[in-house]
């Protein structure tokens, strides 16, 4: 499904390292490291009410992936809270909102691969937009694709990178097939996630999900198992082999983009006839309401 233009992000201002600029000003240096090597890690956050939601979470998995690949230079948590606080402020932001959080390793001195000529520390960089979840209100449909998730000893996945090139490839498969976005296995055959979330099954009232061995961790896909936990929903994390998929009562995907949604399509199996199913509603609904009362106050 293709994301419609908001005309109030027509005047958006993005902060990149400590200054505030319109859109259409920003500037990044093709020296820095996510425009050379996709050198960058990145979060999606959400605004409610003006909290942000788990922003710890999002934060602690943000400073994670640097370490993983050995930043210097990461500016401090508080500096990038302060950042995010400005940024909204300076575009009247309250509610409706996702953010994008990036932290590159930085500008080099030369254009290469060694992070050696890294000597400036790193470039933070923050857009915030009025993009209400974007399948809150309908389902997706799937399509199982080619392009695999790799394991760890590939690339590690949990490195929340900002290089994407498997999920375009695979989002570029499932356009192709008239799909919403793409199903992706990973090297073994089981399940591992979509394109840009990750998938959870129904199957004789147990909530089941696949491990991040071969994906990214995710904050939505935490909390929903929490919900679970909370209200007595059986779940499992494990294994899924690709045939289970279609075996399943319901399916839904899950991420701060679009928080809780149903599939209702995958290849050639429905599922409730277009509908969400009880389950996959019960866990949006209670998703909704933690989303209205927790989080951090920024504005």
């Amino acid at each position: 499904m293709l994301q419609t233009y908001d005309e109030r992000n027509r005047d958006l201002k993005v902060f990149i390292n400590g200054a505030l600029v319109h859109r259409d000003e920003a500037g990044v240096s093709p020296f820095d490291s996510a425009v050379q090597n996709g050198d960058a890690v990145w979060e999606g956050l959400r605004l409610y009410n003006g909290r942000i939601f788990r922003l710890h979470q999002h934060l602690d998995r943000l400073y994670r992936s640097a370490e993983m690949l050995r930043y210097e230079g990461l500016p401090e948590r508080e500096e990038v809270i302060e950042a995010l606080r400005q940024t909204l402020v300076a575009n009247g932001m309250k509610d409706g909102v996702h953010v994008r959080l990036t932290i590159s390793r930085g500008i080099k001195y030369t254009s290469g691969l060694d992070p050696r000529i890294n000597t400036q520390g790193c470039s933070l960089f923050i857009l915030a937009e009025f993009k209400p979840p974007v399948y809150s209100d309908q389902g997706v449909r799937l399509v199982t694709v080619s392009q695999r998730r790799p394991f760890a000893d590939v690339l590690d996945q949990t490195i929340h990178s900002c290089n994407q090139l498997t999920s375009i490839l695979a989002k570029m498969q499932a356009t192709d097939a008239g799909a919403d976005d793409a199903l992706m296995l990973d090297t073994r055959g089981n399940l591992a996630e979509t394109n840009a979330t990750h998938l959870f099954l129904v199957r004789n009232g147990t909530v089941i999900t696949p491990t991040t061995k071969a994906c990214p961790t995710g904050i939505t896909r935490a909390t929903l198992l929490e919900l679970c936990e909370a209200n007595d929903i059986p779940s499992e994390v494990r294994d899924i082999p690709e045939k289970e998929v279609h075996e399943a009562d319901e399916v839904f995907c899950t991420g701060t983009m679009g928080e809780v949604v149903p599939v209702t399509r995958i290849d050639d199996t429905n599922f409730h006839d277009g509908q969400a199913g009880p389950l996959t509603s019960r866990l949006a609904q209670l998703y909704r309401d933690l989303t209205r009362t927790e989080g951090d106050l920024l504005v």
